[in-house]
Parts: structure tokens; C-alpha cells; sequence
């Protein structure tokens, strides 16, 4: 990883992590528990990416991280919702995330679905209040609320994980695979970068761009994960690995092994790249985030 994508990536984290702060309230009172496993899961560590390339998005267009920092923070707190469902042990019944007890195991399954539902609730309302408190542009903001339901929804994430789970020990197959992944994990990544460009005031032709770009990227971001699954360290990952195996998951990995999934996905970031040719140096970040994707290894 460059140097200019590390000190990028732990600039905007800082960021990030100081607006999470200010949001998320002190547990107290009755509902003090599902607080505290909100707040457990949210501050568990990550690299806040899904929120970095929203900013990212608004940049590219002239904006700046102050005018999409409540919508960041949503994306983020979707992601950390689908975390902990992912989690639980009616989906893939994982132990650890990042090195950590994942959440149902220190509250309870009860306590840690919960925490998601309001994770994903707290984000809308996130949202909302935005465009009631701030001279946002309102017909944007509704845009935007509109693309990210629709990614995390059943038409995206949500249909996503269903088919994952759908399709465990199942011949594998490519069409399915490219389903889930661009479901899964795609739809939000897309979103969240489209829509810091849409909240930006990017025109349509930047917008498509932009999206397309995070559609190409969220792709490779999930075959960037298959990959670790199976070669992965334990250690910097912080959870187990081999699990897609296990479970007889339909990944990249399992259909065309591992190098040629690594061309795949380096040929899915090249096209991810083609689509920023419109755009000048304020799209840098961008273009360095794609090839961190397939790099990283966490």
C-alpha cells in the first residue's frame, strides 16, 4: 500500500471515528444494553471504507468531506449492522471479527440482532435529520436515501446474503457467484461512493461514472476477501480462516481458483479505473482506493 493511500485512509479514519463518537450516545438508561453492543460492534476497529469512498466520491467532484459527513457515517453504521447479522449463528456463526468476540457472543443473540436493527435504524434517521437540520439539497438527499435503501435492501446486501446462503454447498456456479458478490457486498460500495458524488452536485455523466467505478470496485473488493479467506493470516485478519470451505460457499476461489481469480479481480479494477478517465487528480483517492482493494490484507 502507498504511502499516499495510508496517510489517506488514517486521515479520513480519524475523521470518521470523531463524527461516530459525537453521534452514538452514552449508554442509559432501559436500553442502555443494545447501546452498549451498538457501540461495541461500531467501534470494533476497520478501515471505514464504505464512509472513505463516500468522501472520496465528493471530492472527485469538487465537494468536500464536511458536506457528506452524516451520510458517511450512516454507510458506516449499515455496514456495522450487516456485521453483526452476518455474524450471528443463524447466518454464518462466526466467533471473531476483527480479533475481537464478534457480538453475539459477549450479549447474546438476542441483544446483538437488536443491536443491528438499531444500527440500521440509527442510519436512516441519520439521514433524515440531515436533510432537516442542514441546507442540504433536499431533492439530492432523497436521491440518495433512495440508492442506499435500495443497496442494502433485499434488491442489494440483503438479497445478497440470502442467495449466499441459498447457494451454500451447491455446484458452483459463475453466474451465482457474480450475483451474490455484486449483491452482497457491491451494491453498498457503489452506493456509498455514487452517493457523496450525488450530494456533491455532481452532473449525470459524473454520477454514472462514479457509479460504475464502484460497481466495478465493490466487486473486486469481494473477491479480494474469497481470496483471503483461503490465503489469508489469521492474525492480521482477525478471525478464522478457510470458513467459505468449510461451509461450502460459492466464492471465486472455489470456481476458478486463486490465480485466476487474481486476474479477474485486477482486470475488474481496471475497468473500475477506465471509468474515472473523465475525471482530473481530486478523483486521486479514488483510483488509489481501487488498487488498495485488491492488496490489502485485511
Amino acid at each position: 500500500m502507498s504511502k499516499r493511500i495510508e496517510d489517506y485512509l488514517e486521515e479520513r479514519k480519524i475523521l470518521m471515528d470523531k463524527a461516530l463518537e459525537e453521534l452514538m450516545p452514552e449508554p442509559s438508561g432501559l436500553a442502555s444494553d443494545v447501546i452498549t453492543a451498538m457501540n461495541y460492534t461500531l467501534f470494533a476497529g476497520g478501515k471505514r471504507i464504505r464512509p472513505v469512498l463516500c468522501i472520496a466520491g465528493a471530492e472527485a467532484v469538487g465537494g468536500s468531506a464536511d458536506g457528506v459527513l452524516p451520510v458517511a457515517c450512516a454507510l458506516e453504521l449499515i455496514h456495522s449492522y450487516s456485521l453483526i447479522h452476518d455474524d450471528l449463528p443463524a447466518l454464518d456463526n462466526d466467533d471473531f471479527r476483527r480479533g475481537k468476540p464478534t457480538n453475539h457472543k459477549v450479549f447474546g443473540e438476542a441483544v446483538a440482532l437488536l443491536a443491528g436493527d438499531g444500527l440500521l435504524t440509527l442510519a436512516f434517521n441519520l439521514m433524515a435529520r440531515h436533510g432537516l437540520e442542514k441546507k442540504v439539497e433536499r431533492k439530492a438527499l432523497l436521491r440518495v436515501i433512495d440508492l442506499i435503501s435500495s443497496a442494502a435492501g433485499y434488491t442489494g446486501m440483503v438479497g445478497g446474503q440470502v442467495a449466499d446462503i441459498t447457494y451454500e454447498g451447491k455446484d458452483p456456479d459463475p453466474t451465482v457467484v457474480e450475483y451474490i458478490h455484486t449483491h452482497k457486498t457491491g451494491a453498498l460500495i457503489a452506493a456509498s461512493v455514487t452517493a457523496g458524488t450525488v450530494l456533491a452536485g455532481g452532473n449525470e455523466e459524473e454520477i454514472q461514472s462514479i457509479n460504475t467505478y464502484g460497481q466495478h470496485t465493490g466487486l473486486a473488493f469481494q473477491i479480494a476477501d474469497d481470496v483471503l479467506n483461503v490465503e489469508g493470516n489469521r492474525d492480521v485478519m482477525g478471525k478464522e480462516i478457510g470458513g467459505d470451505k468449510v461451509r461450502g460457499k460459492i466464492t471465486y476461489p472455489s470456481i476458478f481458483g486463486i490465480a485466476e481469480s487474481k486476474h479477474i479481480q485486477t482486470a475488474i479494477v481496471d475497468r473500475a479505473l477506465e471509468a474515472l478517465d473523465r475525471f482530473d487528480e481530486r478523483a486521486e483517492p479514488l483510483r488509489d482506493l481501487a488498487r488498495y482493494i485488491i492488496n490489502r490484507k485485511l
